[in-house]
């Protein structure tokens, strides 16, 4: 008997959990689940690779196995909301498989496709609906979907959502939804406008949080190279190919760059692929579909594959580029080390990007330990950074990470040119795109 057992669920899904082999709830699903259950609306804190789509999935399927009759016409009874494609489908796809053999359809609406097929595939009325937030808006401005019999809305991965600028439409979104339904909210970390979302969706919610924000999985090793960015992508292929036929992930700051590098990639003789904004929904869909079954074994993204890919088998990530948010370095290492698996997380870290290494160690409060090359120089980082790696030489991660020696004599790796100054290279935004993009 497992615990699923014990949580007075329908035995036609503890039975189908059992087929998909779920038997021991995770933490965040064996103090969710019970208290959704009981109709409790759920504030959830917990990083991505947890368990949460489970977490407000199984009480979601299993008070709807509860309801009578079928949905009314362009009606959803739960709404779910994710902020990228990618997480919408993985969201949408266990969800359909909660619901296998049973009369509860599921479907998705995101951007990047045809509107007309989602119109119309909405227009039965549906018990479950995943969308982005932009999509959604766009149905519900063709009047092609009504949410005022929703009984539940989830809100999955919230504090993305807020990053990639979604606040307006989610205000605009909780005006139409009734106030009278059961809510789910899950987040990885608690940005101070969270409070204005968790006060507009929430009633009397329980807080769970089971994993602290900046916490990496326990089986993920992590290294910083420290090199000049000119000499990056000789790096990058001398490892990957230390690993030729195992997964690799390797996450860029924008698009473009991401594009350039995957088929720099490929002429090198890599099986390799890239999703980002500017990739169609098909696009997307193929490269990752190839990635989980090996034909391709290097997948270059921007952060839009941060969260939401649950790929077991990635065994290593490679920062190529440090994200602007720390937060997102979590949550980018967090796609290796996946189901108990070991993993390993590779950082490289030019000159203009030491105030990103110091921010990120701030958040995870460690000091990330050092593979090669040594820890760049106030004179060898940009004006634009030299405050900011000053003002972050904090306790708490900032400083010298360890095994870094400070030295120039440090070790570096073959061609590494880790003293190189960046001639000037300007520190970039992220375009990343996502959601809707």
């Amino acid at each position: 008997m497992s615990d699923f057992d014990m949580m007075d669920l329908p035995a036609s899904l503890v039975k189908r959990l059992a087929a998909m082999g779920l038997k021991d709830p995770t933490p965040i699903q064996k103090q969710a689940i019970p208290h959704g259950l009981n109709g409790r609306d759920v504030m959830g804190l917990a990083q991505t690779g947890t368990g949460k789509t489970a977490a407000f999935g199984i009480p979601l399927i299993a008070q709807m196995l509860q309801m009578e009759g079928r949905p009314n016409p362009k009606s959803v009874r739960g709404l779910v909301l994710a902020p990228t494609r990618e997480l919408a489908t993985q969201i949408s796809v266990n969800l359909r498989s909660f619901a296998e053999g049973t009369a509860i359809k599921v479907a998705m609406v995101v951007g990047g496709q045809n509107i007309n097929t989602q119109i119309k595939r909405l227009h039965p009325g549906v018990d479950i609906l995943v969308a982005t937030p932009g999509r959604l808006l766009d149905l519900m401005d063709r009047r092609a979907v009504r949410l005022d019999e929703a009984k539940f809305l989830v809100l999955d991965e919230a504090d993305q959502m807020l990053d990639m600028g979604f606040i307006h439409d989610l205000r605009k979104i909780s005006q139409v939804i009734p106030k009278s339904r059961q809510t789910f909210l899950f987040s990885a970390t608690m940005p101070k406008l969270m409070n204005e979302i968790a006060n507009s969706y929430l009633q009397s919610p329980i807080r769970i949080e089971v994993s602290p924000p900046g916490k990496a999985a326990d089986k993920v090793t992590q290294e910083v190279h420290f090199i000049a960015k000119a000499e990056k992508k000789a790096l990058l292929i001398e490892l990957l190919e230390k690993h030729k036929d195992e997964r690799a992930l390797v996450f860029g700051r924008t698009k473009h760059g991401c594009e350039k590098l995957m088929k720099d990639l490929v002429k090198e003789g890599f099986d390799a692929a890239s999703i980002h904004g500017n990739k169609s929904q098909g696009q997307r869909d193929r490269a990752i579909e190839g990635f989980k079954k090996g034909d391709i074994t290097v997948l270059v993204a921007t952060d839009v594959a941060a969260r939401g890919l649950d790929i077991p088998d990635v065994k290593h990530v490679y920062n190529y580029e440090l994200p602007n948010v720390p937060d997102n370095y979590v949550h980018r290492i967090g796609r290796t080390a996946r189901a108990g698996k070991d993993g390993a997380a590779i950082a490289f870290c030019a000159p203009d990007e030491m105030g990103e290494l110091i921010d990120i160690q701030k958040v995870m409060g460690i000091r990330i330990p050092v593979a090669s090359g040594r820890v760049w120089e106030s004179h060898e980082i940009p004006p634009k950074e030299k405050q900011k790696s000053r003002g972050g030489r904090g306790r708490s991660g900032g400083g010298r990470p360890q095994g870094g020696g400070g030295k120039p004599g440090g070790a570096r790796p073959a061609g590494a040119g880790a003293g190189a100054k960046p001639g000037g290279a300007r520190r970039r935004r992220s375009g990343g795109g996502g959601g809707n993009a």
